[in-house]
Order: C-alpha cells, then structure tokens, then sequence
C-alpha cells in the first residue's frame, strides 16, 4: 500500500516501505516506476534485512509533476523521502537513477552509503555520443505529445536498440506503460546527457561524493557501457569496482541483492 509525501515544492510522491532495518532508497531508471521496475523485486530480495523504500519518481504513476521541471526537484524529492525514512539512508541507484542518486548524494544529501549500477554515461569513442542535438529532438517531440516517437527515439538513439528490435516493441503488452511515462524521458536525459557526450569525467567531477561507493556493472553490458562504469569508480573518492558475472544492464535481483546486502550491511 502506497504512502504519500510532499516534495519542497508541494508535488506528491508516492511510496511504498517493506521490511525492517536499516532504510534503503531505490531510484528507478527511464521509463521505469513502482508497478514496473525491476526495483520490485530487488525490494523484495533486501526486506528482510532492511526498511526499504521504493517511490513513483515525479511525473509518474501516482507521483505529481509540477510544472516547470528541473534536476533539482529530483534531488527535493529524495531528500523528502530521506527525511521521512528518517535519514541518513543507504542509496541505490539504477541507470539514470543511479546518476539521479549520484547527484542528490555529490549535492548534499544525507546518506551513509550509495550503491550505483551502470549509469549510462559514454566516456570514449567505443559508441556513438550523445549530443545537445539527440536531446533537443527528444524534448521536441515530448513537447508534441508524440510519445510513440519519443520512446522510438529513446531506445534506438539513446539506448542503443538494433532497429528491428525497437520496431517491434510496439506490439509489445509493455509499450502502452512505455507511452505512459514518455513525457518524462528529458528529466532523465537532464542527469545523463552531460556525460554521455564521448569525453573523460573532468577532474574533480564527484570530488564531493566522499561516502563509501560501490559501483557495478554486469559482465555481459556492452563494452562502452563497462568502459564508464570503470571510470567512474576510479573518479569517486571512495568506491568499490564490482562486475557482476553473467549480467546485463537488466540486472536480475538475485544477483545483485547480496551483494548489496553485504556492502550495505
């Protein structure tokens, strides 16, 4: 049964806590959202060690948005439910929520240990970049209601989808909650394009994120996605580099659980 906050700027966001412990977030990536993510199962794989808190990001779900967005709604609607778990928390995130978690953690928020699972940053040539043009398109067509386009785009240019898989998704059962959430595709992009731009993470980048950081990969993720991933953690002050055998960027929950569970712990 879901709960309900209220970020610093009055929008609602819901919620769900299972378990008992320790309180952990976990911060969903596009596209994703409680009655969604693969964040369900993992939840379910760590309450029995800890309080875990799961939310509708803003624009989702049975989360408010309002308007004009901005990054730093996303870091007010963290530290609401931080406050709310009672905080400091342990923070996961997942692809661009694990850059959301990143940020909110490297602004400030108050949290003992963050874990972070393939943010989708592009760091050297072995992909194509990501460019201010691929965002403008995309806002474009969110600004169109254009959803269908909006998610095709998404997962061929931005995801990186071979064209006849992205073709067929729209046969799918998933691509009308796809089409659901499209309009909040710029909010992640807003964390990720930064950095998705084919260049090293400038020095000193995360030089504030001092806390201890296990970062993750899957030992099957493309080449350019482990190329960043490695990045980042020697970038972070104080993190942990751990591939995960046999796994992709859909991470499976037994997996990951235990080892979040240990580092967590």
């Amino acid at each position: 049964m879901s709960s309900m906050i209220n970020s610093a700027d009055g929008t609602p966001i819901a919620y769900e806590r299972a378990g008992q412990g320790p309180a952990v977030i976990l911060v969903d990536g596009a596209l994703s959202f409680r009655g969604s993510s693969i964040n369900g199962g993992l939840a379910d794989a760590l309450a029995p060690d800890f309080t875990v808190y799961t939310y509708d990001r803003r624009g989702r779900g049975e989360s408010g948005d309002t308007a004009p967005y901005a990054p730093e709604r996303e870091i007010e609607d963290l530290a609401a439910l931080a406050k709310a778990a009672g905080g400091p928390v342990r923070l996961y995130g997942i692809s661009s929520g694990a850059a959301i978690a990143l940020a909110a953690v490297a602004n400030g928020l108050p949290v003992e240990r963050l874990a972070l699972y393939e943010p989708p940053f592009i760091v050297d040539g072995t992909r194509p970049s990501l460019g201010d043009d691929y965002v403008r398109r995309l806002e474009a067509l969110v600004a169109a209601d254009r959803r269908a386009e909006a998610v095709r785009l998404f997962m061929r240019e931005g995801v990186g989808l071979p064209g006849v898989v992205v073709a067929m998704m729209r046969f799918m059962p998933a691509w009308a909650r796809l089409k659901s959430v499209a309009h909040t595709l710029p909010y992640d992009t807003a964390f990720v394009s930064p950095h998705q731009r084919g260049e090293s993470y400038p020095e000193g980048t995360w030089a504030s994120v001092t806390v201890p950081t296990l970062v993750a990969d899957g030992g099957k993720s493309p080449q350019w996605m482990r190329n960043s991933v490695g990045a980042l953690a020697k970038t972070l002050p104080a993190a942990d580099y751990r591939t995960l055998d046999g796994q992709t960027h859909i991470v499976k929950p037994e997996a990951l659980a235990p080892v979040l569970k240990e580092f967590f712990a």
